[in-house]
């Protein structure tokens, strides 16, 4: 009973602390893969139409310098969360797969639970790609095992079980997700922590456009090609219930979409005219109309931050770049020079650290405190959120907590002054990179990625170039430039030393 009294007390604060500071309702889109260039805003030269998307521009703040903390997905989902490099973790390159336990830490603070305790309601409605635990029928944790995608029959999960580390443990009140990527199994929705149905089926290894669907353990009613509309259902479901309460809300909707598998439905199928690529960019776009529209019938649009972005640099490469094992792939996606660049001018594609693995679109519109129309150009990364949104709910940071953010507050209120560290990029292969101001330098001879050639972590010649003068990264100037080098080396390693940025 005493336990009871005091968490009615701490949300009655926590509810009186959100009215005070008039906290605005808060929708974070976190596209899969969705590279710089695929919006309209941000490449005139772009034939697939994003509307939706370009509306948040005309009506908000468009950010032309923004980073995923890493060219992939699992450690990009971590920043957000925690504020924090994931590469601090467990996790050093790669990420997570199908089963595999959790990455978070249940004694760290998240993004959510920050608001959550600030009297917000909170959902998450997509890819959660954070690990979770599952159990078997004696109640012992289920370890990750590939062999799962290739052999029927030996799957240990009980899936009546409730699953440890759910989004609920860190803050969300209400979850609808898949574990991973729409290529990883089990193919099934867990809402809340429970499954909504077995993956008592079996689903072949396979392939569906330029991708291979990796097989495994699926639910009978689980169906590729309508995932995103669910997602999108649940997300404005959740909206809609939260309209007719007091509390402000927090929905974090991490879609699985554009990432292969590359499915749009029968809806959006030669609608772009640019291959199916351009179709499943359409459909993204249609999420956000629908998020935008589910605001607006409900008269919600004022009072709420939205923030579009994605986890990383879009898969498919500049056809500049070396894609000679990949072109009969772009060719099936109807992919052409002339019709569309994912990433823009940037260098590289998704996993790589160059540009084109990390610089993401980021949109940001909050009527009345943003201007609308405004442009930034100051370099800032995903692990910045937290911080931010903890300052507009006037939630103070601890010494332990969000290592590595720093709030953009000040930029989105117009200002250009900025005091930041210098941001640290991280490829799929563990390799890093520092910006700071114009200069960036790859520690490693290589993309750290999928470009050739991929090179090696901390090995020579290392990779320094002017961002500002030579924005798509060919003149490596790390020969002339040998105490700009040595400064950002140093400030990396200082960096990763002292175990935080700020």
């Amino acid at each position: 009973m005493k336990s009871k009294r005091l968490f009615l007390s701490l949300l009655a604060i926590g509810l009186f602390q959100a009215t005070l500071h008039g906290s605005p309702n808060i929708v974070f889109i976190l596209a899969d893969d969705l590279g710089y260039g695929d919006v309209n805003a941000n490449n005139p030269d772009s034939k697939i139409p994003t509307p939706a998307m370009d509306r948040i521009a005309t009506e908000g703040m468009r950010f032309t310098d923004a980073h995923s903390p890493s060219a992939v997905c699992t450690p990009t989902r971590y920043g957000i969360m925690t504020g924090r490099y994931c590469w601090r973790t467990r996790l050093q390159r790669g990420v997570l797969w199908g089963i595999d336990g959790s990455l978070i830490d249940p004694n760290r603070n998240t993004m959510a639970r920050v608001l959550q305790s600030k009297g917000y309601s909170t959902a998450c409605v997509g890819k959660w790609h954070l690990g979770m635990d599952f159990y078997d029928a004696n109640g012992e944790i289920v370890p990750n095992d590939r062999e799962y995608e290739r052999t029927e029959e030996i799957d240990q999960v009980d899936y009546s079980r409730k699953i440890g580390n759910s989004p609920l443990s860190y803050g969300f009140d209400y979850s609808y997700v898949i574990t991973g990527s729409l290529n990883m199994f089990p193919y099934a929705y867990i809402e809340g922590d429970r499954f909504t149905e077995a993956a008592t089926d079996f689903f072949p290894r396979s392939k569906h456009q330029i991708s291979i669907i990796s097989g495994g353990p699926k639910a009978p009613g689980f169906n590729f090609e309508k995932v995103v509309d669910v997602f999108t259902e649940k997300a404005v479901s959740f909206i809609d219930e939260s309209a007719k309460s007091e509390k402000p809300f927090f929905l974090y909707l991490p879609l699985t979409a554009p990432h292969k598998p590359v499915l749009p439905t029968s809806t959006f199928q030669g609608k772009s005219k640019h291959g199916i690529y351009g179709d499943f960019l359409m459909q993204v776009d249609e999420v956000v109309k629908n998020i935008d529209a589910a605001l607006e019938r409900n008269d919600l649009k004022q009072n709420t931050l939205i923030v579009l972005t994605s986890d990383n640099g879009s898969f498919m490469f500049r056809l500049s770049d070396d894609v000679a094992d990949h072109i009969q792939d772009f060719k099936e996606l109807g992919y052409h020079t002339e019709n569309h660049q994912s990433n823009g001018i940037w260098r590289g594609t998704k996993a790589d650290i160059y540009e084109g693995g990390h610089r993401v679109p980021m949109l940001v519109r909050w009527p009345g405190k943003v201007q609308a129309g405004a442009t930034c150009d100051t370099t800032t990364t995903l692990t910045d959120w937290y911080a931010t949104f903890s300052e507009i709910v006037s939630h103070n940071l601890s010494e332990g907590e969000a290592e590595d953010s720093f709030s953009i507050l000040p930029l989105l209120q117009g200002k250009t002054a900025w005091d930041r560290a210098p941001v640290v990029h991280h490829s799929i292969a563990g390799m890093f990179a520092i910006r700071d101001g114009k200069w960036k330098l790859i520690a490693g001879n290589g993309s750290g990625g999928r470009q050739k050639p991929k090179g090696e972590n901390f090995k020579g010649p290392y990779q320094l170039y002017n961002i500002e003068e030579d924005p798509s990264e060919t003149k490596n100037l790390a020969s002339s430039q040998p105490e700009t080098v040595a400064k950002l080396e140093a400030a990396l390693k200082t960096i990763q030393d002292r175990g935080r940025s700020r």
